[in-house]
């Protein structure tokens, strides 16, 4: 069955401040709130472009949904609920701050469907918190995943490299934190330096530095494997391209590619391949599951032109059987 998701976007709706890396109209590519309209207009669209047998997820994103007023909670979630109780859309998904979560309100998302909760922790090191004037402490995240689990609500934490003060290690301990939060799903953002935000103050005044594209490929690649091999679901590496971020009208620096997933996924299968002994007079067989083939090749096929060079021949197969980060390899 084909899963598809609804987004819409909510631009700072309850942010009680703005973090210093934080423009989300222009990272969403919507400056105003939807109205009701807007979001029925949008949902009819897409289910008209989906292919049956389907499940379908509505996600409000861009806000901190659970920051606004009760009644206008309630009143996002009626507008979905008659499309839940005909069967056309299965659940409802949202993104919120930490310190926006409160017994009252898994009460209410519980009621109106909501089967998945997504915390912008960003970094679970206290000293990038404070430094990007996120508000909250890593408790606040602590205390609002361990409610949530409790209420049986999928939990997703979202996590963000090369943020002031960050670097690989407390990344690496972000990661390994979020895993231990009981957190299923997981979203890896490098920092990029929009417009209009107070980091993009301190990059033209050359007080902070963003990780450059291979610096932010080599520390998602690290990230990655933790939640991978911990079930955790990577629902997406680096941001969604809006129309600002791919033309740069409003992207001042930071490693942004439309293909930045991909090309973590190549450095990880470069770094795996390393441990195959360079032979120039055999042929190289790698069997790699069929869901993991183009990563294993190599955006633009680097990582089959790097082993071309230590092998006479190098043949890609799939096999059956194998996970998304695992292979076989035999020499003739």
């Amino acid at each position: 069955m084909r899963h598809y998701n609804i987004p819409i976007f909510i631009p700072e709706l309850a942010c009680p401040n703005q973090c210093i890396y934080c423009n989300q109209r222009y990272i969403s590519g919507q400056i105003s709130q939807p109205t009701k309209e807007e979001i029925l207009e949008k949902i009819e669209l897409h289910l008209k472009t989906f292919i049956k047998p389907f499940e379908v997820e509505l996600a409000f994103f861009g806000g901190s949904f659970t920051g606004i007023e009760i009644d206008k909670q309630i009143e996002y979630l009626q507008i979905i609920q008659p499309y839940i109780k005909e069967g056309i859309i299965d659940s409802i998904r949202l993104s919120t701050r930490p310190d926006y979560i409160t017994e009252e309100i898994l009460d209410i998302l519980k009621q109106y469907n909501v089967g998945a909760i997504e915390l912008g922790a960003q970094s679970l090191c206290q000293d990038v918190l404070d430094y990007s004037q996120r508000g909250h402490s890593v408790e606040d995240v602590e205390k609002a995943s361990l409610l949530i689990n409790s209420y049986g609500f999928e939990l997703g934490l979202q996590m963000m490299l090369g943020l002031p003060k960050d670097t690989i290690e407390k990344s690496i301990f972000t990661a390994n934190k979020i895993v231990s939060l009981g957190a299923k799903t997981t979203r890896i953002y490098p920092t990029l330096v929009i417009e209009n935000t107070k980091l993009a103050n301190q990059y033209k005044e050359g007080n902070y530095i963003p990780l450059n594209l291979e610096q932010a490929i080599d520390w998602a690649s690290k990230v990655y494997p933790i939640f991978y091999n911990n079930d955790v679901k990577i629902l997406r590496v680096g941001l969604h391209p809006s129309e600002s971020l791919i033309n740069n009208s409003e992207l001042l620096a930071g490693a942004f590619h439309v293909s930045f997933r991909e090309l973590v996924l190549t450095k990880i299968w470069e770094e795996k391949f390393q441990t195959i002994k360079p032979n120039p007079t055999k042929v190289l067989s790698i069997y790699i599951s069929p869901k993991s083939i183009n990563q294993a090749v190599g955006y633009n096929s680097i990582n089959r032109n790097i082993l071309n060079k230590k092998f006479k021949r190098v043949i890609f197969k799939t096999i059956e059987g194998l996970n998304e980060l695992e292979y076989k390899y035999s020499l003739d």
